[in-house]
């Protein structure tokens, strides 16, 4: 058991491809924990272990994986860097004290480094950048410490530089200790600066002393007036402006090498912020928020950030100890579900190992398995002491696809299953639409629908099948007209009569159905009234003349006739059907499609491209403003038929730098160029589902 005050907790965050997992392989093999350097493409690394990880060749969820260094515990969080899995990294990022972004020494800095890098920085969490891929074919570290320093600003501090680039990188310069660190034989030797590299280092000693001072006012004052400070107060502020997430050390290396990783692993445990050093976490006690410290003798108490479902272990719940001290089966509360929950193992995660412990204390990352009743985002407590925290942010769902079981014997696994899904990804929704008839399942791309599905087949053993979701249109009138529904039938005994005389007229958008009585003298009995009501709310819901429910009418019923023995409710309600659906053809009917409020946020030069794309797609601009970090945000009204795949259509239009909210915010009529084009969609899903 590792005292917190020697517990590093790291998240490995950045662009689909940087190489995250092969750095992660690489620290474990450089620290002993592994014999052998995994492969991601062979499907053999600690941390991508998932089949559809295997299948696809990326991480697809965050994984935990934990090495000892210099007497201390490094806990490894690699996250996935493909945006349909973003909300993997936000859980990551809400228990670690550190985030280590990879940098592809070839691309530069790419859209996830930033979207990640602008979470971070709203989480305030401390920053260490690692350039990794200095051995590839045109790599470049100079290109890609001036993208950093453009996209991030001050605080970029690179304290090392490469010896080399591509073929003939095989080390690099500690710029604190103005030495070189090469790695010809596999492992670090001291070696000699090239004198071509002089003139290069000063000036990259110049851009670190400007990094670390921005965090010290006294010391930016006496910088500005010409005084350098010592090195030993640059290391102390540096280390302090680190953990405030003010400087961000920027280091480098080849993940594949491994050139520098054992360096970066010094750097984790030199600059890395352990628990004890983090803010407190704000939790609400009833109506009250307290303050919880990384106290290792402090009130147990338990974070849940992650839960996978196991096909044969059950559920396993990630976690991190906010305060105390765990032990094997220690009993905690769940103030969310009043209920106890029994730890019954405890361990760390090596991938999918699990490693058993005697105890985890305060700033720990833990597992434990089959807690029947605690999800992810629960706090585990003392049963006196019931406390909250802040939700994860998840990111909001922006693409349905609707699933059904491909036989009924499965049905009711399917619900199951997405309920388990859902418990282990938060950032998939599933919804019944009874108007459709469909099972929507969101998500955040098609990729992650994809994969979501794949690991619902794969861990609930059953086969589903998918189809676009519908888009619930509606019918309406455009203009009044009156008629009379007649219901008579004689088949001996009592018979059936009754005669409904109505006005429909439509009504504004949104207000959708209202019913007056308007009976005098008796015409109607008034036990009969709400039976013509029910009529024509039922004739609505079966649908207008092409099918699609109808809306924004009101129904006048101003005359009738009844017979005392032959008349009833239902004789009523078929007259009140009867009366709708003739006044309806009457009324000039319309077909009305659900029109979207669509928010895109996109950098400024990408603007007019956007635009172009929603204009085309019949979209109308309400609106543009910049945020809080120079980007555009582009509001619009878009027919929703045109926008149920736009999250995957505006990674192509902006090259991946746009993001998408998309809701529901009226209907209105189509174009009546358009109808037959939706009646005929209509059709042939109708046809689909009979079929």
């Amino acid at each position: 058991m590792f005292p917190a005050d020697r517990i590093r907790n790291v998240a490995l965050v950045g662009h689909h491809g940087s190489g995250k997992t092969t750095l992660a392989e690489a620290l474990l093999y450089r620290a002993g924990a592994v014999n052998r350097l995994g492969s991601v493409e062979a499907g053999t690394t600690v941390s991508d272990f998932e089949p559809e990880e295997h299948a696809h060749g990326m991480s697809v969820s965050l994984s935990l994986c934990s090495f000892e260094w210099r007497d201390h515990r490094v806990n490894i969080i690699d996250t996935p860097g493909y945006p349909d899995f973003a909300g993997e990294v936000s859980a990551a990022l809400r228990v670690v004290d550190m985030a280590v972004f990879v940098v592809d020494a070839v691309n530069g800095v790419e859209v996830e480094t930033e979207k990640q890098w602008r979470l971070a920085e709203r989480l305030r969490v401390p920053r260490m950048i690692f350039v990794n891929k200095l051995d590839k074919e045109h790599a470049s570290f100079e290109r890609t410490l001036d993208a950093l320093r453009d996209r991030f600003g001050a605080g970029i501090a690179p304290i090392e530089l490469p010896l080399g680039e591509g073929e003939t990188f095989h080390g690099v310069v500690d710029l604190f200790e103005d030495e070189a660190h090469v790695y010809d034989s596999g492992h670090s030797e001291p070696g000699d600066i090239p004198a071509e590299m002089k003139d290069r280092i000063a000036a990259v000693e110049e851009a670190l002393v400007e990094g670390i001072v921005v965090a010290d006012d006294d010391l930016l004052e006496q910088y500005l007036g010409g005084t350098v400070p010592p090195v030993d107060t640059l290391e102390h502020v540096m280390a302090d402006g680190v953990a405030d997430a003010a400087v961000f050390p920027v280091v480098c290396g080849s993940a594949t090498g491994p050139i520098a990783v054992d360096r970066l692993a010094d750097y984790l445990i030199e600059l890395g912020t352990p628990p004890t050093a983090r803010p407190s976490v704000p939790v609400l006690v009833g109506d009250d928020t307290i303050e919880i410290q990384s106290d290792p003798e402090g009130d147990p108490l338990v974070f849940v950030f992650k839960t996978v479902a196991d096909p044969y272990v059950g559920q396993i719940s990630m976690f991190r100890v906010l305060s105390g001290t765990i032990h094997p089966d220690i009993t905690l509360y769940n103030g969310r579900t009043s209920s106890t929950e029994r730890l019954a193992k405890v361990g760390v995660l090596q991938g999918k190992e699990s490693v058993l412990v005697d105890a985890l204390v305060a700033g720990a990352l833990g597992a434990t398995s089959k807690l029947s009743d605690t999800a992810t985002g629960d706090v585990l407590t003392p049963r006196n002491m019931p406390v909250q925290v802040p939700p994860i942010d998840v990111p909001e769902p922006v693409i349905g696809v609707a699933v059904r079981a491909t036989s009924l014997a499965d049905e009711d696994r399917l619900s199951t299953g997405l309920r388990r899904l859902q418990e282990e990804d938060r950032s998939i929704t599933v919804e019944h639409d009874d108007e459709t008839g469909q099972t929507v399942m969101r998500g955040l791309g098609e990729s992650h629908l994809n994969v979501s599905i794949e690991k619902l087949c794969r861990k609930m053993g059953i086969e589903v099948e998918t189809e676009p979701e519908k888009v619930r249109f509606r019918e309406t009138v455009t203009r009044s007209a009156d008629a009379e529904g007649k219901h008579k039938k004689q088949s001996g005994g009592h018979g059936q009569f009754g005669v409904a005389m109505v006005k429909i007229e439509p009504l504004p958008r949104g207000a959708g159905f209202e019913f007056f009585d308007e009976i005098k003298g008796g015409s109607i009995p008034r036990q009969f009234i709400p039976a013509v009501e029910q009529g024509v709310i039922r004739a609505m819901a079966e649908g207008g003349l092409h099918g699609f429910p109808v809306t924004d009418i009101a129904i006048h019923l101003y005359d009738g006739k009844y017979h005392s023995v032959d008349s009833s409710e239902l004789s009523f309600q078929m007259a009140g059907r009867a009366a709708f659906l003739e006044a309806f053809e009457a009324a000039g009917p319309t077909v009305l499609e659900p029109v979207s409020r669509v928010e895109v946020t996109v950098p400024p030069d990408l603007q007019g491209d956007v635009l172009g794309d929603l204009a085309s797609r019949r979209g109308q601009v309400q609106g543009s403003m910049m945020d809080e970090v120079g980007n555009q945000v582009i509001t619009a009204l878009v027919p929703t038929a045109e926008v149920l795949t736009y999250a995957t259509d505006l990674r192509s239009v902006s090259r991946g730098w746009g993001s998408v909210r998309i809701s529901h915010d009226h209907y209105e009529e189509i174009p009546a160029s358009l109808v037959g084009r939706v009646l005929a969609a209509h059709a042939r899903e109708a046809a689909n589902s009979s079929g």
